[in-house]
């Protein structure tokens, strides 16, 4: 008799247990991260069985990572730039863009020397994205039309002032949240209660796109398409606007 007990119960014992969530990687530009986090929430809900596994990092490197062989399942870029590289090299199915943001300019939050965007050419440390990092290519766009509305005094005035580039727009935040830049540009998305925002006009500002796509090499290709549709619908459309950004619709 107290062997059958003990075998009822070890057989009971088993019985709610859950079978383990399957993992989706999702690598994901730093300027997403609010976002991602959010819809990761809300996917989870809706699809118990799978694990959102959230890498953050500059779109740059999150390629150069795929490249190298890194099990991504979804790659989403602050650029197409990236997106499209993959894209061109077998790595990722076409890429979709899903939302876009604007550029602006932060300035520490008692600081008042910088009102408009002209204030940028007697600014004395500036902090800008590397060139091969999404920011610091729209920044290079802004300055290029800049050119044609202030003159080339004002972006060799800024060019000049530069004293770092960062890996990822929150590197470039940060900076200016510690008082270590006197001005940044940033997306508008990146805006918070540390730094004040200066309005860059629409003459000079630029169009941030952000685009995602599915890697030709993921593991779990339909959990990766689940999570783009739900990117790229009201799930994704909702945890996006939240954040702050244009929602783009396929």
């Amino acid at each position: 008799m107290m062997r059958w007990s003990v075998a009822v119960v070890l057989l009971c014992a088993g019985c709610g247990a859950s079978s383990p969530r399957e993992p989706v990687h999702v690598f994901a530009a730093s300027s997403l991260t609010a976002p991602f986090e959010d819809l990761e929430a809300r996917f989870e809900r809706a699809h118990p069985q799978v694990d959102v596994r959230l890498t953050f990092a500059g779109s740059q490197v999150l390629r150069l990572q795929v490249e190298q062989g890194a099990p991504a399942d979804v790659f989403a870029s602050a650029d197409l730039v990236h997106a499209r590289a993959l894209h061109e090299a077998g790595l990722l199915e076409a890429p979709q863009v899903f939302a876009t943001t604007e550029l602006t300019v932060v300035v520490p939050r008692d600081d008042d020397a910088i009102s408009e965007i002209a204030d940028l050419a007697s600014a004395r440390r500036i902090v800008a994205g590397a060139s091969s990092v999404p920011i610091g290519a729209y920044t290079q766009q802004m300055l290029g039309r800049a050119r044609t509305v202030l003159g080339d005094g004002f972006v060799q005035a800024v060019e000049a002032a530069v004293v770092s580039e960062e890996s990822n727009v929150r590197l470039v935040r940060t900076k200016v949240e510690l008082g270590e830049a006197d001005a940044a540009v940033v997306y508008a998305t990146e805006v918070n209660d540390r730094v004040r925002a200066i309005p860059v006009p629409d003459a000079m500002n630029v169009t941030v796109e952000l685009a995602a796509g599915i890697s030709t090499r993921a593991e779990r290709s339909s959990h990766a398409a689940a999570f783009m549709g739900a990117l790229c619908g009201p799930m994704g459309a909702a945890a996006l606007r939240t954040a702050g950004f244009e929602v783009v619709t396929p």
